[in-house]
């Protein structure tokens, strides 16, 4: 197994999340463009990073999670520390009415405890 602080991070997103995860040094990502089957490309890269013992961390547009919502809540219901998936929002904003709030039942899930934002 990967030691932790050698994990990468990953995202599924469109051309705006994976060009910025790009300029931030993230090196594995995938794109999903509209002009195919977004739902079967989000679930087909969701399911290869998941199954990549080196990530640790995917981050994923909150559009595209919701196509593969059943994968998601199995990977976050596993006993595995890794990977953590994490949804963003988009350019055109998010379905939540408190994001900070989601963000912060996130940590309180993967680190056990609260923590003040």
């Amino acid at each position: 197994m990967t030691r932790l602080e050698h994990l990468a991070i990953a995202a599924i997103g469109d051309e705006d999340l994976v060009n910025g995860m790009r300029l931030a040094g993230i090196s594995r990502y995938r794109l999903i463009e509209g002009d195919g089957d977004i739902r079967a490309d989000v679930r087909r890269s969701l399911t290869e990073l998941v199954n990549d013992s080196e990530i640790g961390i995917i981050i994923i547009l909150e559009e595209y999670a919701e196509h593969a919502e059943d994968l998601i809540a199995g990977v976050r219901g596993e006993k595995s520390m890794t990977p953590v998936i994490v949804e963003v929002p988009s350019k055109h904003g998010t379905k939540h009415k408190d994001i900070g709030a989601l963000y912060k039942a996130y940590l309180k899930h993967f680190i056990g405890f609260d923590v003040e934002i």
